[in-house]
């Protein structure tokens, strides 16, 4: 078949799997390749971190389609297949199996990597990161009653693996390089609120902790800094992730921040698109470049990619949105929290906190929450909807608990 007639989709996860599924919903009737370079069908990454590390009996991954839904949808699934290169000149994708695959359209869906921890890392110590099924197959086997913890890093990964290990018996410690917890992605107060839940729980933290190095001693991992050490039977490094470019940046791919792209998603090859982690984009809502490491995103992301190859030609402008299970309790965010921006506070006691934030014109801009899952969505959901329609809601109506938010929706 042609390259005229076929559309090639590298990565399997979220955002590639989704584009292949709406490729054909959307009525794309020629050939579909989705090349994959782990050994398993598609599969969702949130709950590596949370209900595959919990679970008494290992649930395997959540699929996100099954190999009869590939059938049946007519996807080449290319499984455990590695793209080494793309030729821009003759529409070739190269694969590591020593096969190339000529394309018409070309859809980079490659995610990103965890951040690598610069410090000297003994030989045998057991460090660990999450990113795969693999990885947290591993995770899984050494967490347990009466097993040691460290994991480095505040973020999200970081406290989602501290809750799911401290709530199977082991001993947590979590070890963070800056001022406080979650420092790129909430504010300090509600920060605060997830330290003291997770410190209720069982889990140690310790802030300002920058790790020298990870050594390996009587066969446990040990972590040294600041002239002093913690052992470990296990040591995860969660200290944020970076985009995998390096396939798009060979092929001569524009690079800002990720793969850059238009705001159809579009790169600065019309014939390639991306969308997921791997990528940055101008969001009108924002009027700046960004790029978003979210499940939602990455599934959206996916499918708007997949209409515009097929020349739909319209901008993405989904509101970003993020949530994070803590324990019994969610974090959710929307929107984008602006620099030095002043919350406002609205306050439902022990079920849930919700900050808002205006922008310099009174438009509602961002929006996050911590607490019981029914009050924190159903709140983020309406400022969601008011970020959207760009809304100027009053601030003393936010900050009332009270006020339904559907009547501040006009």
């Amino acid at each position: 078949m042609s390259a005229k007639s076929t559309i090639v989709i590298v990565g399997a996860g979220e955002a590639g799997t989704a584009a292949a599924i709406a490729l054909r919903e959307r009525g794309w009737r020629g050939r579909l390749v989705l090349v994959g370079n782990e050994s398993i069908l598609p599969y969702e990454r949130p709950p590596l971190s949370k209900a595959l590390l919990l679970d008494k009996m290992n649930p395997g991954p959540k699929l996100i389609v099954t190999s009869q839904r590939l059938a049946e949808l007519e996807i080449e699934y290319l499984q455990g297949s590695e793209a080494v290169s793309i030729d821009r000149v003759t529409n070739m994708v190269a694969l590591s199996n020593g096969s190339a695959i000529a394309y018409h359209r070309l859809l980079l869906a490659t995610g990103g990597r965890p951040r690598k921890l610069i410090v000297p890392i003994a030989e045998g110590a057991e460090v660990a990161t999450l990113r795969t099924y693999e990885d947290a197959t591993r995770i899984r086997h050494v967490i347990g009653q009466g097993c040691d913890v460290i994991v480095i890093g505040g973020g999200f990964i970081g406290l989602e693996v501290a809750a799911s290990a401290v709530s199977r018996g082991a001993s947590v410690t979590v070890l963070e390089a800056g001022p406080r917890l979650l420092t790129r992605a909430v504010p300090a107060s509600m920060a605060e609120l997830i330290k003291a839940k997770h410190e209720r729980s069982g889990v140690r933290i310790e802030v300002g902790a920058v790790v020298e190095r990870i050594d390996r001693s009587e066969g446990r991992s040990k972590v040294v800094m600041d002239g002093r050490s913690r052992d470990a039977d296990l040591v995860i490094v969660g200290v944020g992730a970076t985009p995998n470019v390096g396939l798009a940046q060979a092929a001569g791919l524009a690079i800002e921040d990720g793969i850059a792209l238009d705001e159809t998603l579009a790169t600065s090859d019309p014939h390639v698109f991306a969308a997921g982690d791997c990528c940055s984009f101008p969001h009108r809502l924002y009027e700046r470049r960004i790029r978003l490491e979210a499940w939602r995103n990455a599934q959206r992301q996916g499918a708007a990619a997949a209409a515009n190859m097929l020349g739909e030609n319209r901008p993405y402008e989904d509101v970003p949105w993020f949530w994070s299970d803590q324990y019994d309790e969610t974090l959710q965010i929307v929107g984008l929290v602006p620099e030095g921006g002043i919350p406002i506070i609205r306050d439902f006691g022990a079920r849930a906190q919700i900050l808002f934030y205006l922008a310099a014109d009174g438009r509602l801009v961002a929006a996050c929450g911590f607490g019981s899952l029914g009050v924190v969505a159903r709140e983020i959901r309406a400022a969601e909807i008011m970020i959207a329609r760009r809304l100027r809601p009053p601030a003393d109506a936010l900050a009332s608990p009270e006020m339904n938010m559907k009547k501040l929706m006009g």
